[in-house]
């Protein structure tokens, strides 16, 4: 089994997007599966997904994206959930980037961190209004299903902790054990992504065997952008 892990990654900086270029991560293989049946998805955004990875594997390069506001909040709250957790629970270290090839292919994991040597954790940033659901419900949201199991995948490690954090309600803690299921239907959608994202390629490069190359051009570099 090959596990490389990457403690210099910070998570969001041009190193760690490079890292990051053309693979199916923990973050996004979600949209490979459909969660209520636990199969590969076959579907707008599965596509999607493809030809994002797709066109990154091409060109190198990945494209910047407009940070939203809950964006924004779950990088703010992010430490002080890590904090809470490491005072209440067990000590969380950070670590930039995880990548696995056991099965033909890469998958990758930014975890939000480790937890001694067979435990991590996944941190969400929610509003009140998911918070108290999440808090009633007493369970890890269905959609985040995929990205947690395919951290246990990808890491190895035995056991995740979920971590909601809302400011001003309780911080929401709930355990999540590898399950076999769950890492079967993410081989079978990395495996048929890798097909599909290879076709992909190559049709491109025959259809564009005899077309003007252009020159990517940063036209917002050095520019500060306010909303």
């Amino acid at each position: 089994m090959t596990l490389h892990i990457y403690n210099e990654l910070i998570q969001g900086e041009p190193e760690w997007l490079a890292a990051r270029c053309g693979l199916v991560t923990a973050s996004t293989v979600g949209k490979l599966i459909t969660p209520s049946t636990v199969k590969v998805a076959s579907n707008d955004t599965s596509r999607g997904l493809t030809a994002t990875l797709a066109a990154e594997r091409i060109t190198g390069h990945v494209e910047p994206f407009h940070e939203t506001e809950d964006m924004r909040r779950g990088s703010l709250d992010e430490p002080y959930a890590r904090e809470l957790y490491s005072e209440h629970f067990a000590e969380a270290v950070e670590v930039g980037f995880m990548a696995r090839n056991d099965w033909g292919f890469r998958l990758g994991y930014s975890p939000d961190g480790l937890v001694g040597e067979a435990g991590l954790i996944e941190i969400k940033s929610r509003n009140q209004r998911i918070q108290l659901a999440t808090i009633l419900a007493d369970e890890v949201p269905l959609a985040n299903m995929a990205q947690c199991q395919a951290g246990l995948l990808v890491s190895g490690r035995e056991w995740l902790d979920y971590v909601s954090y809302s400011g001003g309600l309780p911080l929401y803690v709930k355990r999540v054990l590898p399950d076999p299921k769950w890492f079967t239907a993410i081989i079978e959608a990395v495996t048929e992504f890798e097909a599909a994202a290879q076709l992909m390629i190559d049709t491109y490069r025959v259809v564009t065997a005899d077309m003007p190359a252009t020159k990517r051009i940063d036209h917002f570099a050095g520019l500060e952008i306010t909303f």
